[in-house]
């Protein structure tokens, strides 16, 4: 318990320094969920759990001053506790979304009283031209202020909260346990619904109703839709850059030669 414990914090500081490596996406669920079930030893469901709360946190970017919840710890601590509990998605969406927001409180207290002695350590090396100091106390600040906060409270979430769990899962009604699995069942509608709205236009909503038809009428799984689509945008990507590339009066003469 204690090793798995310290695998998972372990797992949780990886996703985390995700901007160390370039911003590779290590924090999304869905990398998450694999992780975890790797150290518990259920990748299956690991992967599983981790697609469902891709698409609860499908929305979870940071937008100017908001902050959204701390998706990486409630996605590891979640799909932790389902698969030691033997329960399925919908334990992982009940107990990850309260710990994301809880665990934001805390993300949010090293941001305020831990990280601003680092900054000002900062610019002090900053005035004297040592740029190493300021990498140094940037990863520093990185690592304290932010990263073993959610490494620690993974670890010791996962620690102390097992027996809690469990009893809490062995008391609630199946009511539910059912309103919970339906809700499940409506997150990938919701989390494609959030991302249309962010990216349909006039100009590319016929992509959405060809998507449709293919599905619809062809039945076509998402596989084959996805080939289609992705055929498409390299076509039309070569058109417009040919267009760019071809001399504005290219298009002229060729009409002056078809007058002769």
């Amino acid at each position: 318990m204690l090793i798995q414990s310290i695998l998972l914090g372990l797992v949780a500081m990886l996703g985390n320094a995700e901007y160390l490596l370039g911003t590779c996406l290590l924090s999304r669920p869905l990398i998450m969920g694999t992780f975890t079930g790797i150290v518990l030893g259920d990748i299956e469901l690991g992967v599983k759990i981790g697609a469902t709360m891709e698409l609860a946190f499908m929305g979870a970017f940071s937008i100017g001053a908001s902050i959204p919840p701390e998706m990486i710890s409630g996605t590891v601590l979640g799909t932790a506790f389902a698969i030691t509990t033997g329960s399925g998605a919908e334990t992982a969406l009940a107990i990850g979304l309260p710990v994301a927001s809880l665990v934001l409180l805390a993300k949010n207290f090293g941001m305020v009283f831990i990280l601003p002695p680092f900054v000002h350590k900062a610019d002090e090396y900053a005035q004297k031209d040592n740029m190493q100091g300021v990498a140094t106390v940037h990863y520093l600040a990185g690592f304290f202020g932010v990263n073993l906060i959610i490494g620690l409270c993974v670890a010791v979430g996962y620690y102390l909260g097992g027996p809690a769990i469990e009893a809490f899962l062995a008391i609630i009604p199946a009511w539910i346990s059912k309103g919970l699995e339906i809700t499940m069942g409506l997150l990938p509608a919701i989390g494609f619904g959030l991302l249309m709205k962010m990216i349909m236009n006039k100009a590319n909503v016929c992509f959405f109703i060809l998507g449709f038809g293919l599905s619809v009428y062809l039945n076509l799984p998402g596989t084959g839709i996805a080939v289609f689509g992705a055929i498409i945008a390299i076509v039309l990507t070569q058109i417009k850059r040919t267009s760019m590339l071809q001399p504005a009066g290219a298009q002229g003469g060729m009409d002056d030669d078809d007058d002769f």
